[in-house]
């Protein structure tokens, strides 16, 4: 087709190529967000290129009257398949005599009866799962970079630190010193990165809060960051959130330059500041440690400069390199649902070079690249390493951290993700297993489970009402038994079914389980429990209560002493000289100490000692050495009360 497209191509001439009406062509257009007003507007090169390998795509796709499916489906599933609601397919299962719910598996032959009813074959995959698993790992093999193939690119940076310590405004102030006049303004926040040309290289800059850059996305085995500049405000030092910025950045283990902010201020200490560092482990380099600091100010614009030289002398130091000549493989840095745009994710590439049009996977996700918008919001073709772009046209939206990797091709794709979502629903679906009354024992430390669900069945209806009412009188503040529901007569699939649904236990009082519902419990795990004396039933189901229920701690006083001296001892702090006037004092107890009638201290023996040697206990009558942990004002006339905490065993 490209030869006899021009330049400049109406709409109405790729219409007529593609065999499609002016207006659906225009439809999807607008859809891949290019600007066209009518059959006669013109598309750019570029643009015909795309709007034609997408549409054709798209026409191949719908043509195709054969789905592939392996083994079971879903009624989801199905419906997915067949591009209808599932509501639609359950009707038409009626119909044929098939009750199915949205999530139930339907045979492969019922799913064909379906399918050919709406003029589709099925057809079964012949690849086996173990076939499959490898093919996806060859997939996902990201091939090894050659020497000779990695080239030097910009770094990326992540700025962190304390709240209201100065990171946006720093990132505005490198950004506006740093980007020329024409471009001022011109970058967008929202993309989660800006680029930005020092001396005439680029420094990447993510937006993404500090700790999330690292914290989520190293979670996810993705390193998305060369380097982190940790801002300071030099009136504030070191805060709680500056200290877990450091961990962080510890743990990713990438270089850190410390940005001292603030430093116009009055109250700005500079000094005050690198030895709050250095209690962090952190020296600073003109105190004859390795860590680069530069003191700036984000207002007045101070310190910039030599900030970003810093910036460029570590990614010179780390040797950055990557193969923008391979597949293309990046990050997730942030992904949304666009109302106008659908799924939307800005993505960090890291090696290779991502095409538009290039099939991709990012994490349970996959599609074909139609549009790239970079930093400045303009649109892109190619992205190569070090790059952070906005992506669409994918399936859904990803995960931040999920790793981005492009594939031969478009079924590639497709099947990468869809037995990355059958992984993900078979893990979902076991942690949502039935629940038996033995496993509540097993999750009594589970605060989540502070309900129990029953359904009682017994032989007559004066049974139901006195075992339900029984049950229920054991419901507590903590703890609430809920009778879902009460009926005479035999345990059958109708009740094994509701239990399913609601995870609930069925309590069979003078009856049995008819032998199909017997199979049904089974294999859907619900637990059946008949009794014969009701007082059987309450134990058990008082039990497992027992076991949901928080224990209760309770303080025993063990022996009381007297401070009769005290000594100062350096390196260790004060020491009581004391004697046992009741009971037993023992090594690590905690301890009350009294003055007066009020106790001015909790806390614990840090020694317990008779003379110089360190002993287990001191029984009453005897003398003995005292110190406390982190405490040292003890008196003479002090009482000191010793006490163990023992965990009581709840009764319902």
């Amino acid at each position: 087709m490209g030869g006899d497209l021009v330049s400049k191509t109406r709409v109405y001439q790729i219409a007529k190529e593609l065999k499609m009406s002016n207006e659906d062509v225009l439809a999807k257009l607008k859809e891949l967000e290019i600007n066209v007003v009518d059959k006669d507007s013109e598309l750019e090169e570029d643009e015909v290129e795309l709007a034609l390998e997408i549409l054709k795509d798209e026409i191949a796709a719908s043509k195709g009257n054969t789905i592939s499916v392996n083994g079971k489906l879903t009624v989801q599933e199905l419906a997915n398949s067949l591009d209808k609601s599932a509501s639609e397919i359950i009707m038409k299962l009626m119909k044929m005599g098939t009750m199915a719910t949205i999530n139930q598996e339907i045979s492969f032959e019922i799913a064909s009866l379906v399918a050919s009813d709406y003029g589709f074959e099925l057809v079964e995959g012949s690849a086996s799962d173990e076939e499959e698993l490898e093919a996806i790992d060859t997939l996902m093999d990201i091939e090894e970079d050659k020497e000779e193939d990695l080239v030097k690119r910009p770094p990326v940076v992540t700025v962190m630190g304390h709240v209201d310590h100065g990171k946006t405004s720093l990132l505005d102030a490198i950004r506006q010193t740093n980007v020329t006049s024409s471009e001022a303004g011109g970058i967008t926040q929202h993309i989660g990165a800006s680029e930005v040309m020092v001396n005439g290289e680029k420094v990447v800059f993510l937006d993404t809060p500090g700790h999330e850059a690292f914290t989520s996305m190293r979670a996810r085995g993705a390193q998305v960051t060369d380097m982190a500049i940790l801002v300071v405000a030099a009136d504030d030092g070191i805060m709680p959130q500056t200290v877990e910025a450091i961990n962080h950045a510890k743990a990713a283990e990438v270089p850190l330059i410390v940005a001292i902010n603030k430093i116009d201020k009055p109250g700005a200490n500079p000094d005050r500041v690198k030895q709050e560092l250095a209690d962090q482990g952190l020296l600073v380099e003109d105190w004859g440690g390795d860590v680069i600091s530069v003191a700036v100010s984000a207002l007045k614009r101070e310190g910039i400069d030599t900030l970003l030289e810093m910036v460029l002398l570590v990614a010179e130091m780390e040797e950055l390199k990557a193969n923008p000549k391979k597949r293309a493989v990046g990050t997730v840095i942030e992904a949304q649902l666009d109302k106008g745009r659908g799924p939307v994710a800005t993505v960090l590439v890291q090696g290779g070079t991502l095409k538009v049009g290039d099939p991709i996977v990012a994490g349970v996700a996959s599609g074909k690249v139609r549009a790239m918008i970079n930093s400045k919001g303009k649109r892109v073709k190619t992205a190569g390493p070090s790059t952070a772009v906005e992506i669409l046209g994918l399936s859904e939206v990803p995960q931040g951290g999920d790793q981005v990797v492009a594939v031969p091709n478009d079924k590639a794709a497709r099947m990468v993700a869809e037995k990355r979502q059958q992984m993900a629903r078979e893990e979902m679906l076991k942690s949502n297993q039935r629940m038996s009354l033995d496993d509540f024992f097993s999750q009594m430390g589970d605060a989540d489970v502070k309900e129990l669900p029953i359904v009682v069945k017994a032989d007559v209806q004066g049974s139901v009402q006195a075992v339900k009412q029984s049950l229920e009188k054991l419901s507590n503040e903590e703890v609430a038994v809920r009778v879902i529901h009460g009926g005479v007569g035999a345990v059958t699939e109708s009740d094994i079914m509701l239990a399913t649904a609601s995870n609930a236990i069925i309590i069979g009082f003078n009856v049995r389980p008819v032998p199909s519902a017997e199979v049904l419990a089974k294999k859907e795990g619900v637990d059946i429990r008949t009794y014969t004396i009701i007082y059987k039933a309450i134990e058990d189901v008082q039990a497992a209560m027992v076991g949901m229920l928080d224990p209760e701690y309770k303080d025993e006083d063990t022996g009381k002493a007297e401070v009769r001296e005290t000594f100062k001892l350096s390196g260790v702090g004060t020491i009581a000289g004391c004697y046992v006037t009741s009971g037993k004092v023992f090594r690590g107890s905690k301890v009350r100490i009294v003055r007066d009638g009020f106790i001015i201290h909790e806390g614990q023996l840090a020694a317990l000692k008779r003379f110089k040697d360190d002993v287990k206990e001191v029984n009453h009558g005897y003398e003995c050495g005292m110190s406390f942990v982190n405490y040292n004002d003890v008196k003479e006339g002090d009482i000191i009360e010793a006490y163990i905490t023992k965990e009581v065993e709840r009764k319902l």
